[in-house]
């Protein structure tokens, strides 16, 4: 028995977990914000200067090991002395646009990258911010000798930076030159990108000990955010996380990594050793906003409006692209309201509509993965919007699945503790190496489709018959 550490650097604030190895009960928790800057690019030190404020008061007295969850396509460019050439480009920086579409062709369209590493070059990822600052700021590119993502170089400061540089298999599959089917660094698309070849951190295994501090604290490998909430709300083979920002993700556990030619899926790598195949939404509580600020209401009291609606929404089908659409690929277009009559036209309705919309938006992006042998039995629903009555009531019926409303709990940062534990463990020999802590799963409410299977299946056939004759070659494109 011992106690670990996990935090999280997230993109505005610093969460520590102290967890029991044995149980993963919390024991201690910290929180601090991050220095308060806006935008795209940040100085690094913020990140520390949060973490010690968070670990203040001895929250970290008596732990034995720490494992490190940080915000994914983040890239520090270092000089050859280990120094940062400019500030951190966040995974926010949308600057990088019309790199991305120069990366695309220069390697010879969508399926060859997804051939490549998993994953069609965007403006989040750090191998087209590599090619953003070739173009834009080639004395500072010149001067790049290596590369980290914020949950390397934390580890990396954590340790007193050493001469070893590591990260894992989850941070490197998000970078556009790690494939997750390979195992493997594709440096001839860091030259791709960047004009020249530079150093890339060791990728360690998921119970891998990347250094121990001078005081002796075990650091554990670290991943990235996605990655870390998986493993601490406990996902695995034949689950789902759907989760509700503005946009939206879909990702399962899957034993294989996952090659898509459109790039429709992306190919992440887990913190367990398997794959972590992710499809994406650009539409998700911005569908519920956007609605709800036409009725002149919030999201609770659009919800309360959806549930006086029945399902179907009085047969009214809201395509929910208002800002283009990801999945299916359809960047152009914008979002449409079907199957209006003056009897449906009623604010009930189009809540109803509106929630119904966004739900059979995603389940679209499930069905991406399922299409692919991705095997789906419950789905865990997080954002605030899965405490929304509506979505709850709608949700099981359009996914046909039982779906879980995890409580809400630091769910990346337990899972970087989960890790610690691990590594700690397979550092003493108490776990096996490919063996992880049998920490209990996220507790949260459980709602069943039951008897609304087959009313919420109806619902999901008269949107997906309105979807195709408004897009007819939409998912065909998709593959």
């Amino acid at each position: 028995m011992g106690i670990v550490a996990g935090l999280d650097s997230s993109s505005d604030s610093t969460r520590i977990v102290v967890c029991d190895t044995d149980t993963g009960a919390v024991i201690r928790q910290g929180y601090a914000p991050h220095p308060a800057e806006k935008g795209h690019e940040v100085d690094p030190q913020a990140w520390l200067m949060s973490l010690g404020e968070a670990a203040g008061n001895g929250l970290l007295e008596g732990v034995q090991a720490i494992g490190v969850s940080a915000q994914q396509h983040g890239l520090l460019p270092l000089d050859a002395e280990g120094n940062l050439v400019r500030a951190a480009l966040l995974g926010n920086d949308r600057r990088a646009q019309s790199a991305a579409a120069d990366l695309v062709d220069s390697l010879g369209g969508r399926a060859a990258w997804a051939q490549a590493v998993g994953a069609v070059p965007q403006a989040a990822h750090p191998v087209t911010k590599l090619r953003w600052l070739a173009r834009h700021e080639p004395a500072n590119a010149a001067r790049v000798a290596e590369v980290m993502q914020p949950h390397d170089w934390l580890v990396w400061q954590l340790l007193g930076r050493p001469a070893r540089r590591t990260t894992d298999r989850g941070g490197a599959s998000g970078t556009g030159y790690w494939s997750a089917a390979t195992g493997g660094y594709r440096p001839d698309l860091i030259e791709l990108a960047l004009g020249h070849q530079v150093r890339l951190p060791e990728v360690l295994g998921p119970s891998g000990t990347a250094g121990f501090t001078p005081e002796g604290l075990l650091i554990s490998a670290g991943t990235g955010e996605t990655m870390a909430a998986a493993f601490g709300l406990g996902v695995g083979p034949g689950d789902a996380v759907i989760s509700l920002g503005a946009s939206g993700s879909v990702f399962a556990i899957h034993h294989e990594a996952l090659a898509d030619s459109t790039g429709t899926i992306t190919s992440f790598a887990d913190a367990t050793g398997r794959h972590l195949p992710v499809v994406h939404t650009s539409n998700a509580v911005r569908v519920l906003r956007g609605a709800a600020e036409m009725l002149g209401t919030d999201l609770p009291g659009l919800s309360e409006l959806a549930l006086r609606s029945t399902p179907g929404a009085y047969g009214m089908v809201m395509l929910p692209y208002l800002e283009g659409e990801r999945t299916p690929h359809l960047p152009h277009t914008a979002g449409s309201l079907h199957g209006m009559r003056r009897e449906s036209m009623k604010p009930e309705h189009l809540a109803r509509a509106a929630v119904e919309g966004m739900l059979c938006g995603l389940a679209d992006a499930l069905d991406v993965l399922r299409g692919r042998g991705v095997q789906v039995h419950r789905v865990f629903l997080l954002g605030a919007a899965a405490e929304l009555g509506a979505v709850q009531a709608a949700a099981p019926g359009l996914f046909g699945v039982r779906v879980v409303v995890p409580q809400p709990a630091d769910y990346a940062a337990l899972g970087a503790a989960r890790q610690a534990a691990w590594a700690l463990g397979a550092a003493h020999g108490t776990l096996a190496p490919h063996e992880p802590p049998h920490w209990p799963a996220a507790a949260g409410q459980v709602f069943d489709p039951g008897e609304d299977l087959p009313v919420g299946q109806a619902v999901r056939q008269q949107y997906v018959a309105v979807r195709d004759e408004s897009y007819p070659d939409a998912f065909q494109a998709a593959g």
